[in-house]
Order: C-alpha cells, then structure tokens, then sequence
C-alpha cells in the first residue's frame, strides 16, 4: 500500500505506475531560472596542468563550458519525460580550488511552463565530464560530485534555495 501512495505523489507516473510526461499546458508562463553545481576532484598535478594550460586536448575549461552550454540545450533529447525548452540564457562558471579541486555552476534561464532544473544539472554533469575526459590521459582517479541543485526560481511552487 505505501507504494502506490508514493506513486501517486510523483508526477512522471500515473495512477497504473507507467512512466508519462507531464501536461503542462495549463500551467501560467513564467520566467524560471535554475542553478545547479558539481565537483570534480583530481591529483593537485592535474589541476596545476590545467591552470597552466599544459593539457594536451587544449583549454579544459573552455571546452567544459562549450559541453555544458550544448548539454543543456540537449536536455529534453538526453532525459526521456523532460519538456523541450527554449533557453534564453545559459551560464557555466568554471572554478579551480587548489589544490585538488574545480567548482562547476551552471544557470539555466527560461520563460515557459516548467522549471529549468534538468537543464542546469545536465549542464554542470556534462561540464564535469568533459574535465574528466580532457584530462583523464594524466589521472583516470578523478571523481564527479556531488552533482546537485543550489536554487530554482518562477513556477507554481516558487522560489527555493538550497541551506548551506
């Protein structure tokens, strides 16, 4: 019995349990804005390398943020039940901590029907990855995460931001 309650409160499965895609046409057009965040931590020598811009592939960040930018666009092509959205803004900020670690933030800007949260997290996933393949020739030990949401503002449910 606990599952089926748990079924009903999702949104992407109906009362038989099947995966659907959300009706948003009735929902008011706003303007949404979402943040989301990753790591990616690496040996101390890597991320010299890349601070020095001595990585062979070429400027790791640069590349990163082309990936998220391009990711986020993707979003409803990558994620099976998320809505196709036009963005009209995407930002990936990209920041070393020495020693060992880089700080991905990627903002995703909309005006429509439904939030821009996958895209924002599928951008900072795909600007970790390609950290991690732009670099992984020099050190296959580094790790993602956590990937996760900071804040999301516009909707129905309104505004929220992650307590530090």
């Amino acid at each position: 019995m606990a599952r089926k309650q748990s079924r009903a409160r999702l949104s992407h499965v109906d009362a038989r349990g099947r995966a659907r895609m959300v009706d948003v046409s009735g929902k008011a057009v706003t303007l949404r804005r979402a943040v989301a965040s990753a790591e990616v931590v690496m040996n101390a020598a890597t991320l010299a390398l890349i601070s020095a811009g001595r990585v062979a592939k070429g400027d790791v960040f640069a590349v990163a943020r082309l990936a998220g930018i391009q990711a986020a666009k993707m979003t409803g092509q990558l994620v099976p039940l998320c809505h196709p959205l036009p963005l009209d803004h995407v930002d990936i900020e990209i920041i070393a901590r020495p020693p060992r670690r880089v700080v991905i933030r990627a903002e995703a800007v909309t005006t429509g029907r439904t939030g821009v949260e996958m895209e924002a997290l599928t951008a900072a996933t795909a600007a970790a990855l390609t950290i991690y393949d732009m670099c992984k020739a020099v050190d296959r030990g580094m790790t993602l995460g956590p990937i996760r949401l900071e804040e999301k503002t516009g909707g129905s449910r309104g505004n929220w931001k992650r307590k530090t």
